[in-house]
């Protein structure tokens, strides 16, 4: 039997900025075959009160656990540009936030729509 490696999807296709709506795709397959998947839509788990019960501890933990596991996946699947913009951010979701305000669809048609413009504007002579 064949054993899969997740990593080799991501690693393959690095994220380098305009590649972003594909490797996004390979991410949500990763995460997706981890079971981790909600961590990219989630913000950052709240701090545990001093009363909280052994299962919310528990709970806690495993969030924190899969957060950074995804985190690594994305941060490993990255150019060493976008590494090093991303290396203090913590938070899987804050990360993903940020990479979609940079390269997200609505990024991309808006670059579109304002490089067309440019490219229509015409010298007027003086």
């Amino acid at each position: 039997m064949v054993k899969l490696n997740p990593l080799a999807l991501l690693t393959k296709n690095r994220l380098t900025g305009l590649n972003y709506l594909d490797w996004l795709r390979n991410l949500k397959t990763v995460l997706n075959f981890e079971r981790i998947a909600y961590t990219i839509e989630g913000k950052a788990p709240a701090s545990l009160g001093e009363d909280a019960s052994e299962e919310v501890c528990a709970a806690f933990l495993e969030r924190e656990d899969d957060d950074m596991m995804a985190r690594c996946y994305v941060m490993a699947s990255m150019s060493p540009e976008l590494q090093k913009q991303h290396d203090k951010i913590t938070h899987i979701g804050d990360i993903m936030l940020h990479l979609k305000e940079l390269y997200g669809e609505n990024s991309r048609s808006v670059h579109f729509h304002v490089s067309r413009d440019l490219f229509h504007c015409r010298m007027v002579g003086s």
